[in-house]
């Protein structure tokens, strides 16, 4: 077992922090600058093409009529995410910048992962036709949802000048959905070889990511963010994601058991209803803000997520050991 896997660390996540770190160093200014907005630009596209043409109709169809579930899954995704999100409201300004605390609605607002909760659901040994579809509905549904959650979370909050959700939703369909719709049409053309060359499918979404990144706070960095993100705050956006993820999982635990779910739908409900999804957030947040506050509301997520991944994967472990207990017994 290497030292990543001991400590449970994201490799992907820390790739990013090195591209951060680049950032901070090396930010991208000038002609170079307008170069990597054209390249962000169709890197996005190029994503959401590719996360089309990934995305079959059988796994879409695969496990509908179970609609309890989904319905649990979206109300924590969607409605007991935000709700907290807005509760964090009471440690602002003492405990928590009014900066970061926007990046806490952002992530709040996002839809949940596709891959990891799928994967954490078979390691558990969940309902993993359930978890495709919920985690892939979450997804698609995200595209529209999470546009008008976020402008309403900041309207609550005052801050509504900051945001034009009419624009951010017309913004999301013309980079976002038309470039995934294209690449979900275009899947009995390329599906076969998508489904073939997975790694490469993959790093080419990776590499999209990191460079929305890069871009990102290069932006943030002559903008000043670490005049404005200290150590404190850092520290807080850590204590505060581990906070918000025990909520959000006991609820889901404790909410499934109430409405009477077995325990392989229980698993499904709670990972794919406490996660938020990197892959989706970082290009997204490049379409609905501007450029100079980018970085600043992706670090609440950057963090939650590396966070989300080491506790859901010992949770995984833990559902798994107890069901060869069970078995033994």
């Amino acid at each position: 077992m290497s030292w990543w896997q001991k400590l449970k660390l994201d490799p992907f996540l820390m790739i990013m922090i090195c591209v951060v770190t680049l950032a901070t160093l090396l930010p991208a200014q000038g002609d170079i600058k307008v170069l990597f907005q054209y390249l962000t630009t169709g890197a996005i596209a190029l994503l959401f093409f590719l996360h089309g043409a990934k995305l079959s109709r059988e796994a879409i169809l695969a496990g509908l009529g179970h609609w309890r579930l989904h319905l649990t899954v979206f109300a924590s995704t969607f409605i007991l995410f935000p709700i907290l999100g807005l509760g964090l409201h009471v440690i602002v300004p003492e405990w928590m910048s009014p900066t970061v605390y926007m990046g806490f609605l952002y992530l709040c607002a996002l839809p949940a992962t596709v891959q990891s909760a799928i994967a954490f659901t078979s390691v558990a040994g969940g309902n993993v036709a359930a978890a495709i579809c919920s985690a892939s509905a979450s997804s698609i549904l995200g595209v529209f949802l999470s546009p008008v959650l976020v402008g309403f979370l900041m309207q609550t909050q005052g801050s509504a000048s900051d945001f034009d959700t009419a624009g951010a939703i017309q913004s999301i369909l013309l980079q976002l959905m038309v470039p995934f719709i294209i690449g979900h049409l275009s899947r009995p053309l390329i599906g076969r070889w998508v489904d073939k060359h997975k790694k490469l499918v993959n790093r080419t979404d990776r590499s999209s990511i990191l460079l929305v990144v890069y871009v990102a706070f290069s932006e943030a960095v002559v903008e000043g963010i670490w005049h404005k993100i200290d150590g404190w705050s850092l520290l807080m956006i850590t204590v505060v994601s581990c906070i918000l993820l025990a909520i959000v999982i006991f609820v889901n635990v404790y909410s499934a058991r109430l409405l009477g779910f077995n325990r392989e739908d229980e698993i499904t409900i709670v990972f794919c209803g406490s996660k938020k999804s990197l892959a989706n957030g970082v290009p997204m947040a490049n379409v609905l803000f501007p450029a100079a506050t980018v970085g600043v509301m992706l670090l609440p997520l950057m963090i939650f997520h590396q966070i989300q991944l080491m506790v859901c994967a010992v949770l995984a472990q833990r559902y798994a050991n107890q069901a060869k207990e069970a078995e033994k017994k």
